[in-house]
């Protein structure tokens, strides 16, 4: 990131005043010679000066130093690709230093400091020890409660309660996670029913086209939720066959007929993988292969393609909504990463039913 820019900054805002280092100097009664010296960087303002000199050009104290607390939205996502890649390529410790920096340094720029925690969370199983796993889930359990604490951003500390929702699950504390969230989700609660309401008053100010985004947006969503609520009903029923069986039935339908593959292909490699793992359970090799050539041709196509998010001929309001996300259409992992986690998941207990097989040593080597 850039460093503090002081000296160019009063060499810019001396010339933009019209004034002399002399005129200056006299006026904030120091030496010519010091002023040179701010400029040239040789030496730097005492720090109760800073005050003066922030008055005197009728700049705040940040703007005379060049110091930016706030990063954009762009800014963000490089940022992100950047540590992305490096946690492909280096060590867990180091590019999880650079990232703690980074954390210092913006420590008020509340979109950063989750963004930060949505990159620890998808990258914490590279580190080594589970101990240390542990800790780090901590520490983006206390930047999230920092963020809370602080943040004025309705959504942003939404996001915070639903990310130390997800690391208490992963540590095991499902109790905590109820209590966290069961509230804020309740689906008696009028504001979790509201989309149709917000679309209505669009339709009723005759902004049409904010009606039709948020409708497809709002459409999309629960695709979304539907098919990730089915992956946990398949889980819940995996011993029952009569019902997983009509509910795959179902989803399969729901996939196919709004093209999730293309649309959204994470959500259904979760749905792959799943019922893989209940035609396992019940002596079905055969359909447990095919749901997994299918699961490895999805994996591959996220990797090599740029983005893995976009609309389609009927939502066809996706793309700039995908674009507009804090993260933009970028993956969450880089892909060496992806492919890393596929392999590790076809090595579950649960499909070792398949490791015989050809066509499952096939699938394997896919992910090489």
């Amino acid at each position: 990131m850039s460093a503090l820019k002081i000296a160019e900054n009063i060499v810019g805002l001396r010339k933009k005043k019209g004034v002399t280092q002399d005129e200056m100097a006299s006026f904030l009664g120091v030496t010519k010679a010091s002023v040179s010296k701010w400029e040239n960087g040789q030496s730097m303002p005492d720090i109760m000066m800073l005050p003066q000199l922030a008055t005197y050009f009728d700049v705040t104290v940040d703007a005379l130093l060049g110091y930016e607390p706030q990063l954009a939205k762009e800014q963000i996502q490089q940022i992100y690709r950047e540590l992305c890649k490096d946690f492909a390529e280096k060590p867990f410790e180091e590019v999880y230093g650079k990232s703690e920096s980074l954390v210092k340094q913006y420590y008020s720029c509340y979109l950063f400091l989750f963004q930060i925690c949505v990159l620890w969370v998808n990258h914490v199983m590279l580190a080594e020890e589970p101990a240390r796993q542990i800790e780090v889930l901590d520490r983006i359990c206390d930047l999230c409660d920092h963020i809370l604490e602080n943040c004025k951003n309705v959504g942003i500390c939404n996001d915070a309660i639903m990310m130390k929702a997800l690391v208490g699950l992963q540590c095991g504390k499902a109790q905590e996670v109820i209590d966290g969230i069961e509230e804020l989700i309740n689906p008696y609660r009028l504001a979790n029913q509201s989309d149709s309401l917000l679309i209505e008053a669009y339709r009723m100010a005759n902004q049409v086209e904010k009606a039709d985004s948020f409708s497809q947006m709002s459409m999309f969503l629960h695709l979304l939720l539907l098919i990730g609520d089915g992956v946990q009903f398949l889980a819940i029923h995996i011993q029952e066959r009569e019902v997983c069986e009509e509910t795959i039935k179902r989803l399969d339908q729901v996939v196919d007929i709004y093209h999730m593959e293309k649309i959204h292909p994470n959500v259904v490699v979760a749905y792959l993988s799943q019922t893989a793992v209940y035609y396992c359970m019940h002596g079905e090799p055969e359909n447990a292969i095919k749901r997994l050539q299918r699961y490895v041709r999805l994996i591959k196509n996220i990797v090599e393609t740029e983005s893995t998010l976009r609309g389609d001929a009927y939502f066809t309001k996706l793309d700039g909504w995908f674009e507009n996300l804090d993260l933009g259409t970028q993956m969450v992992r880089d892909k060496k990463l992806v492919l890393q986690s596929a392999r590790m998941s076809l090595e579950s207990p649960a499909f070792a039913s398949l490791k015989g097989m050809e066509a499952f040593a096939k699938i394997c080597a896919q992910l090489e």
